[in-house]
């Protein structure tokens, strides 16, 4: 992907971006205009977010270098690993959000699309090509299907945005079964086909519309789902435009609708093969890997080919993954809602500038993953990392909040903040409170329908007036069979604290674990949040 073919699009972005601040555009029109960019304008209208596009959450060396010089150059102070693997910079001024866009595509990260009515980023398994167990590599698929998808940012017009995802194994980290289109790895090495799912409102499962498929046949599957959508997608109503509502429109004809749309694909005879070459790793020479590790780019990554091998160094920590390559480690690290103290991404790519062929992965759960380490390198990292997630709770996902977001009902961030700092105090055993999942809006940003336990932003009335509130949801489940929480009623934030102490104190007496806690106990998680609701 030539980076150079987008450049002239960002003047328009810098003289738009320069009006609003200058009072000359409505924050309604910015928002439309400048979502095609990657960049929304914060709550407030006195900030902007700037989302840099990582398919699938892969960050370079030089990617990770770009970034942290950008935090020094432009003093950033806020950063997020957000739930569709990418990074988001926040508290920019208009002079830092014009100018890290444009020098974003000399390092291969192109934000444009990355918000509005676009293609958003494609998201991949985070350790996809070094995962123990996988069925195979689905990420040279991908990173395929997000080069085609960016040639349509200027030729299709949807109705909403459009979400891709490959998972590879059953864990389906990507929630690949019910994104708008999602690619599930087959122990054959071939793909199902999911299509028009999603969460937020009205969520869905997607429909299995295609079984076996061999990954160089990929892009037909995506070039008919999106044709599917501008046929049948709703151009009216915003609220209803979303891939997912494809569904109710077309009911049992689904599958035989987007069986057209295929067919009609294929016999266009338009060649949209992948090359071989372009999806087997062992074509690449190793040396590509670190290509801009220390310069530019033309703004497209090597696929990832680890020749490296261990040195006989070990280590073990709960934080540590083991590879399928032998000697060498993956270090895991959340840090609190998804949202490192940007020094950290400095301190980081210190720490690995010279380790040979170590990248990071974003995962969709706002972990970040450091691959490639031998076990020396990944105590190392431990230490470097040591200020992220110390238990199983403290990985919980929460989007960016209402006081960031424009559209956010309530402060997510606050919310998950307080329940840590609670917890603590607390001190249950290890496994006694589940990850928990909070959106600050019914977006779902914040994956709360597919939490044990989630909260959506809300509110409730208290003697006639609006008090803060959230939503509880409960019985989602990642994985596959993937299954949406039910909705049980909502809770007042300042009774969330007293609510999770009285879960803790339940599942410790009962002295297991949470989830065989609640797997004996289905229902009575619901009796404990019954007072409360």
């Amino acid at each position: 992907m030539n980076t150079e073919n987008w450049k002239k699009d960002y003047e328009e972005f810098e003289k738009v971006t320069r009006d609003f601040y200058d009072g000359k555009v409505s924050v309604p029109e910015y928002k439309g205009f400048s979502g095609g960019f990657g960049s929304y304008a914060q709550r407030g209208g006195k900030a902007s977010m700037l989302r840099l596009r990582l398919p699938g959450g892969r960050v370079t060396k030089d990617k990770l270098k770009f970034i942290t010089d950008s935090i020094r150059k432009y003093n950033i102070d806020k950063v997020h690993f957000t739930t569709c693997q990418t990074i988001q910079l926040h508290n920019l001024n208009a002079d830092a959000v014009c100018s890290i866009a444009v020098e974003a595509l000399d390092h291969g990260i192109v934000t444009r699309g990355g918000g509005g009515d676009f293609p958003r980023n494609v998201m991949v398994s985070p350790l996809s090509g070094v995962e123990q167990g996988e069925y195979f590599d689905v990420s040279p698929y991908a990173e395929a299907a997000a080069e085609y998808l960016m040639t349509l940012i200027k030729t299709v017009k949807m109705p909403r945005k459009l979400k891709v995802a490959f998972s590879n194994s059953p864990a389906n980290r990507t929630h690949a079964t019910f994104r708008d289109l999602g690619f599930v790895a087959r122990e054959d090495g071939t793909f199902d086909v999911y299509s028009a799912g999603g969460l937020g409102n009205n969520a869905k499962m997607g429909v299995l519309v295609a079984e076996g498929v061999e990954g160089s046949k990929i892009l037909y599957y995506i070039r008919a789902m999106v044709d599917l959508f501008t046929t049948y997608g709703n151009y009216e109503n915003r609220a209803k435009a979303r891939t997912r509502y494809m569904q109710d429109v077309l009911g049992d004809k689904y599958t035989e609708e987007f069986q057209k749309k295929l067919d009609a694909v294929f016999a266009s005879g338009v060649n949209m093969d992948i090359p071989e070459e372009k999806i087997t790793a062992e074509n690449v020479p190793a040396a590509e890997n670190e290509a801009g590790a220390h310069g530019k780019t033309d703004g497209a990554d090597a696929p990832m080919h680890v020749t490296k091998s261990g040195d006989g160094s070990t280590v073990e920590d709960s934080r540590v993954t083991a590879q399928k390559q032998d000697g060498l480690y993956a270090v895991e690290y959340h840090p609190i809602g998804g949202c490192p103290n940007p020094e950290k991404l400095i301190e980081i790519y210190d720490a690995i500038k010279d380790m040979d062929q170590v990248e990071l992965r974003v995962a969709p759960d706002e972990t970040v993953y450091i691959i490639n380490c031998t076990g020396n390198e990944a105590k190392k990292i431990l230490d470097v990392t040591n200020d992220g997630a110390a238990s199983l709770f403290e990985t919980s996902v929460a989007c960016i909040g209402a006081s960031i977001c424009q559209v956010g009902v309530r402060d997510s961030q606050k919310l998950l903040a307080t329940l840590v700092d609670a917890a603590r105090e607390w001190n249950f055993p290890e496994g006694t409170l589940p990850r928990i999942h909070i959106s600050g809006c019914p977006s779902s940003c914040g994956t709360h329908q597919i939490g044990r336990i989630g909260f959506r932003g809300g509110m409730k009335k208290v003697d006639g007036k609006p008090v803060s509130a959230f939503v509880l949801y409960v019985n989602g489940k990642e994985g596959e069979p993937a299954q949406f929480g039910e909705q049980l009623g909502t809770i007042l934030e300042e009774e969330i604290p007293a609510f999770m102490k009285a879960l803790g104190e339940e599942v410790a007496a009962s002295g297991r674990d949470f989830e065989t806690w609640y797997t004996e106990n289905p229902e009575k998680l619901k009796e404990i949040a019954a007072p409360y609701l």
